[in-house]
């Protein structure tokens, strides 16, 4: 499917699982060369960047958690064919952050209010919706983190094992991803100035900023979980360490009556009271009297 928008002088193509027709269509209708269409029909495991003379190509992935829309991936790949006054985009999966943009774009294509897209602004301003998208997941993931942290000071410290390891996984995944964009702004920041100007670079150094500041939420976040497992841990232990401690004292407790039980369990013929009439009640009365000394001297130890 192939999207157009325009505001001023520029032009935004967005392609969402176009066909290899429709690719080609706008690759003739732009003048872009024909390995760039080839690349844009299948999807690219890791970010890169090309520059060519009048457009630069470029692949980034943004990480997907609450917004993903296909149960078996978590990060939404778009490739940017940027020219001078043209931008187009393919993506093979829905992008909410992209959708809203484009949204965006058409109430300002009416409206006409000022606004700051000039020139390329139309790049800058969706890369900058799409980390603000990366900020929603990440608020998200945060929001998820405090529930965590309060069932487990409700005591339920053993099912959060399993939510902590999930969800951070989710923030590696995102971590991961992430750190790849680095080197394709940088690219782009630094060798960008002499197809589009000194401003794309002013323009690239605010994203890049953008990008520092998701960087350094991950990082602040992952550290949390990481606080949040060994309390977990601790909590887990401590609970653990009570229940042997119980185990421990109600062994100290019935040792005794297992003596005595074995003992006049014996078959021996003059086993002492196996002939007195009263014989099962002193025995008995001695097991309880050795099972409250057993508790009064645990008490008094305070293990109890």
């Amino acid at each position: 499917m192939i999207n157009k928008y325009n505001y001023k002088k520029e032009t935004w193509i967005d392609l969402h699982n176009a066909t290899s027709e429709e690719i080609g269509q706008i690759m003739d209708e732009y003048a872009v060369h024909p390995f760039i269409g080839r690349e844009l029909i299948l999807t690219t495991p890791k970010p890169r960047i090309e520059f060519f003379e009048n457009y630069i190509y470029c692949i980034l992935h943004f990480p997907a958690f609450k917004h993903t829309h296909s149960k078996n991936k978590s990060n939404q790949e778009i490739d940017f064919v940027l020219g001078k006054d043209i931008l187009i985009t393919a993506r093979y999966d829905t992008v909410d952050s992209l959708d809203k943009f484009a949204k965006d774009l058409e109430v300002k294509e009416v409206t006409d209010k000022p606004s700051d897209l000039n020139g390329h602004s139309i790049f800058i301003y969706m890369i900058k919706e799409l980390y603000k998208g990366i900020f929603d997941e990440l608020l998200y993931i945060e929001d998820t983190i405090d529930q965590i942290t309060e069932r487990i000071f409700e005591g339920k410290e053993r099912e959060m094992v399993i939510s902590i390891s999930e969800i951070t996984k989710v923030l590696l995944e995102f971590k991961k991803t992430t750190d790849l964009h680095r080197e394709v702004l940088e690219s782009l920041a630094i060798n960008s100035k002499e197809i589009f100007g000194k401003q794309f670079t002013k323009d690239m150094e605010l994203v890049y900023m953008e990008y520092t500041k998701i960087h350094g939420t991950i990082l602040s976040d992952l550290e949390m979980l990481g606080q949040l497992r060994d309390t977990n841990n601790s909590l887990l232990t401590t609970k653990q360490n009570e229940i042997m401690k119980q185990l421990t004292i109600m062994g100290f407790i019935i040792l005794p009556l297992t003596i005595i039980a074995g003992v006049f369990g014996m078959t021996f013929p003059d086993l002492p009271l196996s002939k007195n009439p009263n014989g099962f009640w002193i025995v008995l009365g001695t097991m309880i009297t050795s099972a409250l000394v057993a508790v009064a001297y645990a008490k008094n130890k305070k293990w109890m």
